[in-house]
């Protein structure tokens, strides 16, 4: 889960940190507010729906449904950045971010689950902590990667790049299957 977790928390790192250039490349009539209203959106959209999701995901019983949603919306976020391939005004940027938002309310609850419950009794923080450090060295690995795909051979194929390794990444997921509970 972790390995997982950490391809598909990395190849959105590719992007983050130059998403700024991106807009300002490809987006007509991208200004600072296009680029902070594109960011805003994604977080206030995932926020809003975050809660009453996992909501509904707790009140479902065993663990069928979160796996069902970490793997199915992983694909979903692996697949979303396709889009901004074919995108050019902040309208649909906009609409890509909410889209992207609304898709992590779901898998981000999901994974969280599931890793609770399978964390080690005694062992919580050592697994946390391995948790966030490989997905911090694998983000930061991944951004230095995409700067340099997208400063060599441009954003189209960075973009194709991310969601090549977002797919690995949620591909990953389907071994753990089995080592669900069966409640």
């Amino acid at each position: 889960m972790i390995v997982s977790d950490m391809l598909l928390t990395g190849a959105a790192g590719m992007l983050a940190p130059i998403f700024a250039l991106f807009i300002d490349d490809f987006i007509i009539g991208s200004d600072e507010l296009v680029i902070s209203m594109a960011a805003g959106l994604y977080l206030v959209s995932r926020s809003i729906f975050q809660i009453p999701i996992a909501h509904m995901i707790d009140r479902i019983k065993g663990e069928k449904d979160d796996f069902s949603f970490l793997v199915i919306f992983s694909v979903f976020i692996a697949l979303i950045p396709l889009l901004y391939l074919f995108i050019s005004t902040p309208l649909q940027l906009y609409a890509v971010q909410i889209l992207l938002g609304l898709v992590t309310a779901f898998t981000f609850p999901s994974y969280m689950a599931i890793f609770t419950r399978h964390v080690d009794k005694n062992r919580e923080g050592t697994e946390w902590a391995l948790y966030y450090t490989l997905n911090d060295i694998g983000t930061a690995a991944l951004a230095i990667m995409g700067g340099y795909l997208a400063s060599y051979y441009g954003f189209p194929l960075l973009i194709i790049v991310i969601s090549t390794i977002s797919l690995v990444g949620a591909s990953l997921l389907i071994p753990i299957r089995p080592y669900l509970y069966k409640r």
